[in-house]
C-alpha cells in the first residue's frame, strides 16, 4: 500500500498545526485575558511604577502614613514590600491604600509574585500571603491599633511545597457576603485556581459590580464569585462601632494592598471603570460599561 506519501502528509499536517499552536501561544510573561476586553489606554494605571503617588501607608500601632523600616518601596520600576530593616514582626499589620477616589464598578488587576522569607515573627498563616483589599472606608476612619481595614479581601497566596494552596480566595475582615443565596459568614473561602509555586508572576482579575456581584480571575478564567457585600462579622479590632455598621451594603470603597509579613513585588497595579457613557452614538461609548455614569457622554 502507498503509505509513503500517506506519512508525509500527516507529518506535515501536524508540524502545521504545532506552528499555529506555537504562533497562538501567549509569552510566559503575557498576562491571560480577563473578563473584559479593553484598549490599553483604557486602564488607570493605580501603580505608575516610579513612585507611591497617590498611595498612602496604615500600619497597625502606627499613624496613617507612616511607612516604618520602609517596608512599602518602588525599586526598579517595582512596588516592593520588604521587611529587610525589621528586627522582627509583632502585629504590626500594614495597608496601602489609594487614597485619590473610591470605586464602585470596575475590574481590578494585579501582577505580582512572592519572594525571599516571610519577617521572623510572623505568623505562620501569613507565610506568602498578601490581599486586595477591596470597599474599604477611607483609611482616616482606621484606630491606630487596628488590624485590618473592613473590607473584602481577594487572598493572594503562593505555594511553598506543601500541597495545594489556591491563590484569588475570599476573606472577609469586618463583612459577608452571600453565595449560593445565603449569606456566608465563614472568614475565608478558597477558590478554585491552580498553586502557583516559587516566584512566578501571577495575574489575578477582580470583576465588582458595586454590591451586587463580585468575581475573582486567575490565568483568564473564573475561580470564585459572589453577592452582596456588606459588613458584618469580625476578624477586625479595634473597630469604631460608628463606622462598623452591621448589615451597611459595601458597594463602593477605597482599594489597598498588603503588608502582611511576607515579600512582596507588584509590577501593575490597574483597573478599569466599568462606569461610563453607555450611548453607542457617543464617541466615549465603551461596549464593556455595566453601568451608567451622568455627565460621562461627549456630544
Amino acid at each position: 500500500m502507498p503509505r509513503k506519501p500517506l506519512c508525509r502528509f500527516a507529518a506535515l499536517a501536524l508540524a502545521a498545526l504545532v506552528a499555529v499552536a506555537a504562533a497562538a501561544r501567549p509569552e510566559a510573561d503575557a498576562p491571560a485575558q480577563g473578563p473584559v476586553q479593553a484598549e490599553p489606554g483604557d486602564w488607570i494605571q493605580l501603580f505608575n511604577g516610579r513612585d507611591l503617588s497617590g498611595w498612602v501607608p496604615k500600619f497597625t500601632k502606627y499613624e496613617l502614613g507612616e511607612n516604618p523600616y520602609n517596608t512599602v518601596r518602588v525599586e526598579d520600576g517595582l512596588l516592593r514590600i520588604r521587611y529587610d530593616d525589621w528586627p522582627t514582626f509583632d502585629g504590626e499589620f500594614g495597608h496601602i491604600f489609594y487614597v485619590e477616589r473610591p470605586f464602585s464598578y470596575y475590574v481590578l488587576a494585579a501582577e505580582y509574585r512572592f519572594v525571599d522569607e516571610q519577617v521572623a515573627g510572623g505568623p505562620d498563616w501569613a507565610v506568602r500571603n498578601n490581599g486586595l483589599m477591596l470597599h474599604s472606608p477611607h483609611p482616616k476612619t482606621m484606630l491606630r491599633d487596628q488590624d485590618f481595614p473592613i473590607s473584602i479581601e481577594v487572598q493572594l497566596l503562593g505555594g511553598y511545597g506543601k500541597g495545594p494552596r489556591s491563590t484569588a480566595n475570599l476573606c472577609t475582615p469586618g463583612s459577608h457576603v452571600v453565595m449560593k443565596g445565603r449569606l456566608e459568614k465563614a472568614h475565608c473561602i478558597n477558590s478554585s485556581s491552580a498553586t502557583y509555586e516559587g516566584d512566578q508572576w501571577v495575574r489575578v482579575e477582580v470583576e465588582v459590580h458595586g454590591d451586587e456581584l463580585v468575581r475573582h480571575w486567575v490565568d483568564g478564567r473564573p475561580v470564585l464569585e459572589y453577592t452582596r457585600p456588606q459588613m458584618g462579622g469580625g476578624a477586625v479590632a479595634p473597630v469604631d462601632p460608628a463606622v462598623k455598621v452591621d448589615g451597611t451594603p459595601m458597594a463602593s470603597g477605597y482599594i489597598s494592598i498588603q503588608a502582611e509579613t511576607a515579600p512582596t513585588d507588584f509590577r501593575k497595579i490597574e483597573l478599569l471603570d466599568l462606569e461610563g457613557c453607555m450611548d453607542p452614538d457617543s464617541p466615549n461609548y465603551r461596549s464593556y460599561y455595566v453601568k451608567p455614569k451622568p455627565g460621562a457622554c461627549a456630544p
